[in-house]
């Protein structure tokens, strides 16, 4: 008799929160309320002495937008930048909570999503209530979301790293020599400046040229602009900031000495802080607060694990009227996009985001498109396909620009009625190139010898071993033209329809390669309006009839794969080390961790987790 028997497992799966029914304002520092129902009875303990709750909320690396999947199996879910913004906007509605508490480790988002955190911060802040930061060590990122708050902190030990901007390109065109290797090129657009390290052994004039462009505009008015506004007590005039920096990094003691930030504390006084800045004897820090907690598993129980599962099933979707997001996030790819080859990060598949936009369009519920892009591009094909399924959407599409939106990224954003763009997003790049890295040096070199048979011209066109004949780099030269070509005609016939005066002279101007920051792209009519997903949901409201100031319900697409679906393709990758965490959960698992361990504890590369069966024969 043969017996199978299925074992399972089952790692982290991602989750979106969403924040419960909301209190409304009615802050503790006097703010006006919203409603005139009163609130409800404070605890007898809150009425005898003055006690304030603190939201506490953590920020740290790239702050990703990705979708993620409603329910976790194991663990704390984690979050998106949206699930962090609606935690904050929840704390500012919240009577219960007098001020917020931000703790910065290591923020290393983009200016684009920097400014969705501030403009989060700033409403709280309208609300009357206090806002603080603590952090270890501010690098300049964290410290541009930390110039927004009323007070900053940081240990004595501590410091700001606040020393500029930086741009290094590496070109690795000497080595490929070395290696006998040879990039193959063709581009359109001098301005395009992916393709430099490969054929080049410095900065092009035109690359320098972008580049410094970028650097100098969020310079100014990224970095400079909101030190001073964001420290209004010392009076800063731009060039005194300008100094400032160039003595940075900064010990704690030097940051505070300039004012940089207000106070020394360590966290075990953190508390005490707060209640002296709000005038209560006594604070209640909230810690994670409106964070999805993991649920309750009870793993003895084989039917918990079931029940688990089967709580990863698609919920019910509300027939209340919506605006669906749909999020484009990483380099576009054509298929079912997945694990960038090029980043390391998720790729925006063709397929998945095309579904996703008819999904948007065939439901009766959804009134209006918005597009989040974050991404450098990628296959023109890929972009083109997702071009054509926004422009023959029949509901308006708004597109939103996070931290970058160029090449193939600004493509899809075309399609949109109206592009909001962050003032620091790096947008534009409109232009094409190809490239294909050449072997047959390196193979020469170590012995081999590749002789060919071929019938047509150009059949060498994706061989690796030889670059393109003179036939076969004409044929790929006149592909590129043309894809270039469309590009132009394209942004210029979306502008149009934006109500963008621009002749296709002046776009060509504009195009060759080039990137911009959100404000210069403004300036040259390549988007409509500076502002955040927040602000292109309102005008995706207003462009299906509807007051851009009603609440309404967001439909998040494309929907993120659940760790279950995953894991039945065979598509989870994770390091070894986050892998050890989550298996330590599942009751047997030891065995194979200790087992697992010698071998993949030192790499860096993920671990690919696959459903495993067990085969027993009696």
């Amino acid at each position: 008799m043969t017996r199978w028997m299925l074992t399972t497992a089952v790692l982290i799966a991602a989750s979106l929160y969403t924040p419960a029914d909301e209190p409304k304002k009615n802050p503790f520092t006097g703010g006006k309320s919203a409603d005139t129902k009163p609130a409800d009875k404070k605890p007898a303990e809150e009425n005898d002495s003055k006690i304030a709750r603190v939201a506490h909320i953590k920020l740290s690396g790239d702050l990703d937008e990705s979708p993620v999947p409603g329910e976790a199996l194991f663990g704390a879910p984690p979050e998106n930048l949206r699930s962090k913004l609606e935690r904050i906007r929840k704390a500012a509605k919240d009577d219960r909570i007098q001020a917020l508490y931000l703790e910065l480790h290591d923020i290393s988002a983009g200016f684009g999503k920097l400014n969705e955190l501030k403009r989060a911060v700033t409403e709280f802040k309208a609300t009357g209530k206090k806002t603080f930061v603590y952090s270890e060590e501010l690098s300049t990122k964290a410290f541009l979301i930390a110039l927004g708050c009323d007070q900053i902190y940081v240990p004595e030990a501590g410091g700001v790293t606040l020393y500029g901007m930086r741009a290094e390109v590496t070109f690795y065109k000497d080595t490929l020599d070395l290696l006998k290797l040879k990039a193959d090129v063709l581009r359109m657009g001098t301005f395009k400046a992916a393709v430099e390290p490969f054929i080049s052994d410095k900065m092009s004039k035109e690359n320098r040229e972008q580049i410094t462009a970028l650097l100098n505009d969020n310079f100014d008015h990224e970095i400079v602009a909101h030190i001073i506004a964001g420290r209004p007590a010392q009076k800063f005039t731009a060039d005194q900031v300008k100094g400032i920096i160039d003595q940075g990094p900064f010990t704690a003691k030097k940051a505070l000495a300039l004012g940089l930030v207000d106070k020394l504390v360590y966290e075990d006084q953190l508390d005490a802080t707060f209640a002296k800045q709000l005038g209560v004897d006594e604070v209640k820090v909230q810690k994670n607060y409106g964070k999805a907690k993991a649920q309750d598993l009870d793993m003895s129980n084989p039917f918990a694990l079931l029940s688990a599962l089967g709580s990863q099933k698609k919920s019910k979707e509300s027939k209340d009227p919506k605006i669906a997001v749909i999020y484009a996030v990483g380099a576009i790819s054509s298929g079912k996009g997945g694990a960038s080859p090029l980043s390391g990060g998720e790729s925006v598949g063709s397929e998945p985001t095309v579904a996703a936009i008819r999904e948007a369009e065939k439901n009766p519920t959804v009134k209006a498109i918005v597009l989040r892009v974050d991404s450098p591009g990628g296959s023109a094909l890929a972009s083109d396909m997702i071009w054509r399924a926004l422009k023959t959407c029949k509901k308006p599409v708004i597109a939103s620009m996070g931290d970058v939106a160029a090449s193939g990224g600004y493509y899809i954003a075309m399609a949109g009625k109206k592009i909001y763009a962050e003032p620091g997003t790096v947008t534009g790049s409109i232009g094409v190139f190809g490239l294909k890295l050449v072997t047959g040096g390196l193979e020469e070199y170590a012995g081999m010898k590749t002789e060919v048979v071929s019938r047509g011209k150009n059949s060498g066109v994706n061989s690796t071993t030889f670059a393109w004949s003179e036939s076969e780099r004409a044929a790929m030269m006149s592909t590129i033209e043309e894809i270039y070509a469309q590009f132009i005609d394209k942004a210029v016939a979306g502008r149009h329809e934006a109500g963008v005066k621009i002749t296709r002279e002046q776009l060509l101007s504009y195009a060759g390669g080039r990137v911009w920051t959100g404000r210069q792209a403004k300036e040259r009519g390549l988007v409509d309006e500076l502002g955040t997903l927040e602000d292109a949901i309102a005008e995706a409201k207003k462009q299906a009839g509807i007051d851009p100031k009603k609440e309404m319900e967001l439909l998040i697409l494309p929907k993120a794969e659940t760790f279950l679906d995953k894991l039945m393709d065979g598509d989870v990758k994770m390091p070894f080390g986050a892998a050890k965490a989550e298996l330590r959960l599942i009751p047997g698992a030891d065995k194979v961790i200790k087992m697992a361990a010698p071998l993949l504890e030192t790499q860096k590369d993920p671990v690919k987790v696959l459903l495993p069966f067990h085969v027993e024969f009696k």
